[in-house]
């Protein structure tokens, strides 16, 4: 965790009129090719200022309060919120207990990349703020986990469907016709995916094996199996650690041997997937075995 500098946050401008704002703090992400950051304001967060990025996140808690497009705008505990680059806004707490959020800053030519149509104008969210779950879904695989840099997968994962969400935000954006899903394509993805769950998995190796983009793979594998490339990895890690579990390795063997970076990363997705950490399931799974043996 970093207390605001006076040089503030890279992409924000803290307020030199007012000096440092008081208990502010700024949590930078692990690093990587998107800036990832958890914050805290009470009272005045920053001046006026425009990004040269997209920056979208979420409120985790408290009244979140600024200025945009010249209109006044609140985000409560859950909304999500989309600043287009060159938009002047800034911040500041809506109530005297702060608030807190996440967000990600996504430089345009990123998301254009991962557009269904790269030859369309880039997405404007008319709204800042909404209660939009497509978009809180891709904004999660980014914002969730802040401690572990984004695997290669996981990144193209949130640009495709951060893409998809803001187009769908957007009237202006042509309709998009889903083209029917290339299924040897998404079943060789599938076969090299359940190959490859112990190591890092990046995009170039799917794209060899299929044939197609990243981001096109992305929207055809989740037509197919109602998932992602990156989520369907992320299951098939977690199914090698619950067997080495029941084996009775230790925690941090199965971690390694899953492909997690560490165990604190494996135990977060443990608990994202199933509700439970890995040692309360490995307890659960020690009382279930010992129950059946004294019924036999």
């Amino acid at each position: 965790m970093h207390r605001v500098s006076g040089s503030g946050l890279e992409r924000s401008c803290t307020s030199d009129r007012e000096g440092l704002p008081p208990g502010g703090w700024i949590r930078n992400g692990a690093p990587g090719r998107i800036e990832r950051i958890e914050a805290y304001f009470s009272g005045h967060a920053y001046d006026p200022h425009r990004h040269d990025t997209y920056a979208v996140g979420f409120t985790l808690n408290g009244v979140q309060r600024f200025d945009y497009r010249g209109q006044p705008a609140t985000s409560l505990t859950g909304d999500t919120i989309v600043i287009h680059p060159d938009e002047l806004h800034d911040g500041r707490a809506g109530d005297t207990s702060g608030f807190r959020y996440r967000m990600a800053y996504i430089e345009p030519a990123l998301l254009r990349a991962a557009m269904a149509d790269p030859t369309a104008p880039l997405p404007f969210a008319t709204d800042a703020v909404m209660a939009d779950p497509w978009l809180m879904r891709a904004l999660c695989l980014a914002l969730d986990d802040l401690d572990t840099t984004m695997e290669d997968l996981q990144e193209h994962q949130f640009l495709a469907d951060l893409a998809d969400a803001l187009a769908g935000r957007d009237p202006s954006q042509p309709v998009q016709r889903r083209a029917k899903p290339c299924l040897r394509s998404v079943e060789r993805a599938r076969a090299l995916l359940d190959e490859m769950a112990g190591e890092t998995v990046h995009s170039e190796a799917l794209e060899g094996e299929t044939g197609l983009d990243r981001f096109t793979l992305s929207r055809h594998f989740r037509a197919v199996f109602g998932t992602s490339p990156y989520r369907y990895l992320t299951m098939r890690r977690l199914d090698h650690v619950r067997r080495a579990i029941r084996r009775g390795t230790s925690l941090a063997e199965a971690a390694g041997e899953a492909g997690f970076a560490d165990q604190s990363h494996m135990t977060r997705q443990f608990r994202k997937a199933y509700g439970l950490s890995p040692g309360a399931w490995r307890t659960l799974q020690s009382r279930g075995q010992t129950t059946g043996e004294n019924k036999s």
